[in-house]
């Protein structure tokens, strides 16, 4: 075949991933604002997919060269591996969100690619220094979320001590436009750079980057149109577990839990970790639910969710590897 046309065929496939990131991370954009009824769901997709496209520009592309040249080596990855990759991903990414499951679509993809790598040319393929920030923020970005939304709402509920329950609520109710503005842009600057990630690694792989490793704009532009679009299907099973069953959220709440997982997402965009936005705002929705009482968190939701993080990166790896194996029986390594 064409090495053209493979190319061609294999950005398809990654954009069609970054599709469905958006497609099961629009619970993290907007379920809160929905559950809170500030939107309703078909205007919460339009503002999220909105500023999801919007953070093309101006946050560069610091957690795309991560993915793409600083996590695997580069020099070991071939279409198959790609391609693989994308499989494992892509699985674990329609499995859980079959089940409801809010889990991380950036661990997927990390994880189904590095499965693949590791199948075709062992663990020497693996930089340890990108894997340490992921994995340390696989841990550390809901516990900035957590921590961020409960120091907010207890500082909200200081401020806020002799205003009445009505005010408060016509406040936050605008306020949570912008929180939930926040949270999608950076949403879309962290979730849209994997697939950048993976799309310059697969132009480096096919001749058509010289040079130092770079993301070409084009590129950045595909890949945040395609989350967006994503994120205006909307992924309703996970919306609802997200905005409802982790615990009962108001606009305080709502404007709390976003505020402080686009804080965590924030710091590891800045620092190039391609951070999960999943763990963030579910960290930081635990947290604002826990300022009312520890039993308004709903734990055994809340334990499911955890267990779901844990198989992420593996599960996706095993799927991975399992399809580059089967590529290799065809002869396509």
């Amino acid at each position: 075949m064409d090495p053209l046309l493979v190319v061609i065929a294999l950005v398809a496939v990654a954009l069609v991933f970054d599709f469905i990131n958006g497609f099961h991370d629009a619970a993290n954009s907007i379920a809160t604002v929905v559950s809170t009824r500030v939107l309703t769901p078909g205007k919460a997709v339009i503002w999220a997919a909105f500023f999801n496209f919007v953070a093309a520009f101006g946050f560069g592309t610091a957690v795309a060269r991560t993915i793409g040249s600083g996590m695997i080596d580069i020099h070991a990855v071939t279409f198959a591996v790609i391609f693989a990759g994308l499989v494992g991903a892509i699985a674990w990414d329609l499995i859980t969100w079959y089940f409801g499951l809010p889990t991380s679509s950036s661990h997927a993809l990390i994880g189904g690619y590095a499965g693949a790598a590791v199948t075709r040319a062992g663990l020497g393929v693996i930089i340890p220094s990108g894997w340490t920030k992921t994995l340390v923020f696989i841990v550390v970005s809901p516990m900035i979320g957590l921590v961020a939304g409960l120091g907010l709402m207890v500082a909200i509920y200081w401020v806020c001590a002799r205003a009445t329950p009505a005010r408060v609520d016509s406040w936050f109710r605008r306020l949570q436009l912008l929180s939930a503005a926040a949270f999608s842009l950076n949403h879309g600057a962290n979730d849209a750079q994997k697939t950048m990630g993976i799309v310059a690694g697969l132009l480096f792989t096919a001749g058509y980057l010289h040079g130092p490793f770079y993301i070409p704009f084009w590129v950045v532009l595909a890949a945040h149109l395609a989350i967006g679009l994503g994120t205006l299907s909307g992924g309703w099973r996970i919306i609802h577990t997200m905005g409802s069953r982790i615990t009962k959220l108001q606009p305080v709440n709502g404007f709390a839990a976003e505020t402080g997982a686009a804080s965590a997402i924030l710091i590891a965009t800045h620092f190039g970790i391609p951070v999960s936005t999943t763990h963030a705002i579910t960290g930081a929705i635990v947290g604002v639910g826990a300022t009312r009482r520890w039993s308004a968190v709903r734990w055994g939701v809340a334990g499911r969710i955890v267990w779901a993080w844990v198989l992420t990166i593996p599960a996706a790896g095993v799927i991975g590897a399992a399809t580059y194996l089967l590529l290799g029986l065809l002869g396509i390594r």
